[in-house]
């Protein structure tokens, strides 16, 4: 929790929530929104 992440889709955001220890989603904040993305994590990169 509280990296720096970087979607194709939604920009630059910081993850705030993890489910599973990372194997099933991550609730990621862009700013404007909260998104959960679930694996696999093709379009989320760690910065």
């Amino acid at each position: 929790m509280g990296d720096r992440v970087s979607h194709d889709q939604y920009g630059l955001g910081r993850t705030i929530a993890v489910e599973g220890d990372g194997e099933i989603a991550v609730l990621v904040d862009f700013g404007s929104r909260q998104v959960r993305i679930t694996k696999p994590f093709a379009k989320l990169f760690k910065l």
